[in-house]
C-alpha cells in the first residue's frame, strides 16, 4: 500500500503492544519499521528497465526477513532513544511494525513475495486498494489520539478498525466474485479464469476480469446493498507466436515478456493498434482495458536489447468523470437476466 498507510498501520500495532507509556516513541518506531521495507524501490537499473518489478515486494517483504529487517530498524533508531528506551523494547516495537508491511501489501492486487526465498509466488488477496483514505484516515486520527491522551484504548481501536476493514474487503470480494461468475454465464461464456480487484480508494467499485477463449473481458461491479454491474471492454490474451511472430525466442525482449508475465500473474493482453503488451489488471476506469503500464516490443531490435517499459498514469477529466459516475451508481449499471441469475446460483 501507500507509505502513509504502511506507516500508520505499523505505528498502530506498535502502540497496541503497550511496551512503553510514551506512545510517541512507539509511534515513531512502528511508523519507520512499517515503511522501511519499501526501500527496495531503490533497486533499479538503467540498462534493465523492468528490474524493479522483480525486486519490489521481494526479500524485504518476506515473512522470513522480518526479524532481520526489524533488527536493522532497531539498530538505526536506538541511538536516538539511548537512555530512554531499552534496545529490547525498541526491537520488539520494530518487529511488530515491520511485520505488518508485507501482510498489508499482500492484501492488494500488486502481489507480494511473502514466502521468498522458498517460493517466488506473488501473493495477492485483492481485498483492498493500494490507496484507500477510508482505511487510513481513521487510523491516523486514532494513533494521534493515543499519543495525546496516552490511552492504549485508541491504539486497540485503530488495530480493530484496520482488521475489520480488511475483513470487509474479503466479504466484498466474494460478493463481487459471485456476480462476476454470473456475468460470464449471462454472455454464454465459460470463465476459465476470473479475478476481482477493488478500484482506486474504495471497496464499492470493483474491476472484474475473466478469460474466455483467449480473450479477457473486463467489467465494473458495484457492491452496495444489491449488486449491479456495467459492461466493459475486451482485449486479446497475449499469444507471442500469433501477436509477435518475428520475435526471436532467444532475445532479451522475449525473456522480458516472461518476467512481465510472472509479475502480472499471467494477465497480459495485447493491443493490436499500439502493439503494447499490457498488464490488464490495472486501468484508471475499472471496465476499461486502457493500461497503466506495459512493454513495447521491437522485433527488429538487437538480440540483447531490453524491451521498452511504458508507463502512463495520467488521468484525464473524462476518465475522472466516468470513474465518479460508476462509483456513485449513476453510470451504465445493469441487472442480470433471471435465467443467468438462476444458473449462476447452481
Amino acid at each position: 500500500m501507500d507509505p502513509i498507510s504502511q506507516g500508520a498501520v505499523g505505528a498502530a500495532f506498535a502502540q497496541s503492544t503497550g511496551l512503553d507509556k510514551n506512545f510517541a516513541k512507539l509511534t515513531l518506531i512502528g511508523c519507520v519499521a512499517g515503511m522501511v521495507p519499501d526501500l527496495d524501490v531503490l533497486i533499479q537499473s538503467r540498462q534493465d528497465p523492468i528490474l524493479f518489478l522483480e525486486y519490489h515486494r521481494q526479500f524485504t517483504h518476506s515473512i522470513i526477513f522480518v526479524p532481520i529487517g526489524a533488527l536493522l530498524v532497531a539498530l538505526v533508531v536506538s541511538p536516538f532513544l539511548k537512555g530512554v528506551m531499552e534496545f529490547k523494547t525498541t526491537y520488539v516495537a520494530s518487529f511488530v511494525g515491520y511485520a505488518t508491511h508485507g501482510l498489508l501489501d499482500a492484501c492488494t492486487s500488486y502481489g507480494t513475495q511473502l514466502f521468498w526465498p522458498f517460493s517466488s509466488e506473488r501473493i495477492a488477496w485483492n481485498n483492498i486498494s493500494i490507496v484507500d483514505p477510508l482505511f487510513t484516515l481513521p487510523i491516523l486520527v486514532l494513533i494521534f489520539s493515543a499519543i495525546k491522551t496516552r490511552r492504549i484504548i485508541f491504539s486497540w481501536i485503530a488495530v480493530g478498525w484496520a482488521l475489520s476493514y480488511l475483513a470487509l474487503g474479503f466479504v466484498q470480494y466474494e460478493r463481487a466474485f459471485l456476480l462476476g461468475e454470473k456475468i460470464a454465464i449471462s454472455r454464454g461464456h465459460e470463465a476459465s479464469r476470473l479475478t476481482l480487484k477493488p478500484s482506486f480508494g474504495n471497496l464499492i467499485l470493483w474491476k472484474s476480469i475473466y478469460e474466455h477463449q483467449d480473450v479477457y473481458f473486463v467489467d465494473a461491479i458495484r457492491i452496495v446493498g444489491s449488486s449491479t454491474w456495467c459492461s466493459g471492454e475486451s482485449i486479446s490474451k497475449l499469444n507471442i507466436n500469433e501477436h509477435l511472430p518475428g520475435l526471436d525466442k532467444r532475445s532479451q525482449q522475449f525473456t522480458d515478456i516472461q518476467r512481465f508475465f510472472w509479475f502480472s500473474q499471467g494477465y497480459l493482453g495485447f493491443d493490436h493498434i499500439t502493439g503494447l503488451v499490457s498488464d490488464i489488471r490495472y486501468s484508471m476506469v475499472p471496465n476499461d482495458v486502457t493500461p497503466m503500464w506495459g512493454l513495447q516490443i521491437d522485433a527488429r531490435a538487437e538480440v540483447d536489447q531490453h524491451a521498452y517499459w511504458w508507463s502512463g498514469r495520467e488521468v484525464d477529466i473524462e476518465q475522472f468523470k466516468t470513474f465518479g459516475s460508476l462509483l456513485m451508481g449513476s453510470g451504465c449499471y445493469q441487472k442480470l437476466p433471471t435465467r443467468a441469475l438462476a444458473e449462476g446460483q447452481l
